[in-house]
């Protein structure tokens, strides 16, 4: 039987390269998750404080769906329906075509909107939390919407909004652990595979929360000091 330090070592007889690279693919799963997740998150949120009914219905309807349905379905519902939709409008063209959803794409797709659908409700309450005495101060100095909202409110916005983002990143972080359900290579997929050929399922996963500890403490201090610049910048203002 091998032993805990052979089977955690590198190369042929270990299993910590293939644990790192799951590392990678979810950091990285993560980091191009989270960009798009801010931005329709934000979006949603202009959307939501509209005056145009049919834009905060929109905004409404989108937040429900995806805050009401369980992250795993989601991420079934865009990788396998997404398949389909694409192999059917193939095959008007070429009856024989097969397609393959990436699951990377899939799994940040889905991630992002679920994502999305959480952030835009902590935008819209830090909007809600701007005085509207900011918006008319800009527009008085004879700021436009645009550059009102730039200098003026987002500065403020970010500093509001960074705690309950920087909570959804933390749970972003865990819910990457769901794409190992549609064959990803994060983490627990990997840790997964070296528990069933091992026969050390404690051990792998052990590893494997060990791991994801590791990369929320690390998130901690990174939100701190990123916390820590934006007050900064706020006295200095």
């Amino acid at each position: 039987m091998q032993s805990v330090w052979t089977l955690l070592s590198w190369g042929p007889e270990g299993w910590l390269d293939d644990i790192a690279y799951g590392v990678f693919i979810t950091v990285s799963l993560a980091a191009a998750t989270l960009p798009l997740g801010l931005v329709i998150g934000f979006l949603v949120a202009l959307a939501k404080q509209s005056n145009e009914p049919s834009l905060r219905l929109a905004g409404n309807i989108y937040t429900t769906i995806f805050r009401g349905l369980p992250e795993l379905l989601t991420l079934f519902i865009i990788f396998y329906g997404a398949q389909i939709g694409i192999q059917q409008l193939m095959r008007l063209y070429d009856p024989t075509a097969a397609v393959e959803v990436n699951a990377f794409v899939s799994g940040m797709i889905a991630l992002g909107v679920v994502f999305s659908s959480y952030a835009s409700e902590v935008f819209l309450s830090a909007f809600r939390a701007i005085p509207k005495g900011q918006y008319e101060g800009g527009y008085s100095v004879g700021l436009s919407g645009w550059q009102t909202m730039r200098l003026v409110v987002l500065p403020q916005l970010i500093r509001i909004a960074l705690p309950g983002l920087a909570n959804l990143w933390l749970i972003l972080l865990k819910d990457t652990a769901l794409v190992s359900a549609i064959g990803l290579t994060d983490i627990l997929r990997q840790a997964g595979v070296a528990a069933r050929v091992t026969k050390h399922a404690f051990l792998f996963f052990g590893v494997a929360a060990l791991i994801y500890l590791l990369l929320a403490i690390i998130s901690s201090f990174g939100i701190n000091a990123i916390e820590r610049a934006v007050g900064r910048q706020q006295v200095q203002r």
